[in-house]
């Protein structure tokens, strides 16, 4: 199981790209995640399964995880939570 750390952050804000943050919550606390999208009521339950998903492949279980997204695509959104779950558990200050 890894372990979220610390708090770390990738991507922008910009046209067709997300900033992903993700940072330690209490222990049992499970996978909580905030997504500010203009696309959530169409794509918000995509999002949150990629979301899901990156982290069950990381074996991350509790963190919060926040989303600014400006319309990313599936691949764009699961590199930034790749390279958040990545800085964030890592034993190195990056």
């Amino acid at each position: 199981m890894a372990t979220v750390v610390r708090r770390a952050q990738a991507g922008m804000e910009k046209k067709n790209d997300v900033l992903a943050t993700i940072e330690p919550a209490e222990a049992g606390s499970g996978i909580i995640i905030e997504l500010t999208s203009p696309v959530r009521k169409e794509f918000g339950a995509q999002i949150e399964a990629t979301v899901r998903a990156v982290l069950a492949e990381n074996n991350v279980a509790d963190c919060r995880v926040a989303l600014v997204d400006k319309g990313a695509l599936d691949f764009a959104l699961r590199a930034r939570l790749e390279t958040v779950v990545r800085r964030a558990t890592s034993e190195v200050e990056k």
